[in-house]
């Protein structure tokens, strides 16, 4: 999938891209497939903001992605290639041979026409799905249960991919795309392949207008803000922090602070940290 470029006849088309969606087949959802999305603005339920900057947006329906891929030796067909609002990966339409549609998660070189289908039997190719014990070594893989049968939780963003490192008991090693190294049961299931739409990290929004309707309300500098309201706040003039390093709104480290709890139960599965 390619970028556009415009010419820049305003400042904001300077440095802005699109793009080309050159992947996409379909372009309209399935309305069988489409739910409401509730907005909250970033409000609890007492409708006080507890996530800073969010609201507005453009409106958008959720897709219901089949994340479980629970339908075992039954080829899919895939009817076309969509944009879904929610991700930054494109989805697939695929329609089993019992009739039944479903969303996937689309794959680089997956097309229309192309057959599917999840199960230990399948082939090793794009989109097919299943556990982690009957893929080869060396595999790329999306997709992946962290406890069988929960549904696909780790590497669904676009372009991504993690590799099946090696597998030991009931366990298999998988580098994940942070460069972890983690353990997973080999009886969780995975997809083939490598997450489509690779291009999506060089869009450049180029103007603040498309920052809004993605939902993101405006960020205000804490240098800028009184003392009472952030710790780089006050001062006369244009102030340094005035702490070792920058620091959060509730005074904790912004850079480099870790904030996974030491006692995590999960801590045990991981082999390697990311870097």
């Amino acid at each position: 999938m390619g970028m556009k470029h415009f010419r820049p006849i305003t400042p904001s088309l300077r440095n802005m891209t699109v793009s080309t969606f050159d992947e996409i087949t379909k372009k309209t959802p399935e309305k069988s497939l489409l739910t409401t999305k509730k907005k909250n603005a970033g409000r609890n339920s007492y409708g006080r903001i507890t996530v800073r900057h969010q609201g507005g947006g453009n409106r958008q329906k959720y897709r219901l992605v089949d994340f479980k891929r629970r339908k075992d030796n039954m080829t899919a067909t895939v009817l076309g290639i969509e944009y879904d609002p929610n991700r930054s990966a494109n989805i697939a339409l695929i329609e089993y041979e019992d009739g039944t549609k479903s969303y996937i998660l689309a794959p680089i070189g997956l097309k229309d026409g192309d057959k599917v289908v999840s199960g230990d039997k399948a082939d090793i190719k794009p989109g097919n799905c299943m556990k982690i014990e009957s893929i080869p070594v060396g595999t790329m893989i999306h997709n992946i249960e962290l406890n069988p049968g929960q549904g696909g939780k780790l590497v669904r963003a676009a372009g991504q991919e993690a590799q099946l490192m090696a597998k030991e008991g009931k366990y298999a090693h998988v580098r994940l795309p942070s460069g972890e190294m983690r353990l997973i049961m080999a009886v969780c299931r995975a997809t083939i392949g490598t997450v489509g739409n690779s291009d999506h990290e060089n869009v450049k929004l180029g103007k603040a207008g498309r920052t809004r309707h993605l939902g993101k309300r405006p960020e205000v500098r804490g240098s800028v803000m009184n003392p009472n309201d952030h710790p780089h706040g006050g001062g006369e003039g244009r102030a340094p922090v005035g702490h070792a390093g920058p620091m959060t709104p509730w005074g904790k480290p912004a850079l480099g602070y870790k904030t996974r709890k030491k006692n995590k139960l999960s801590n045990k599965f991981i082999v390697k940290r990311r870097k």
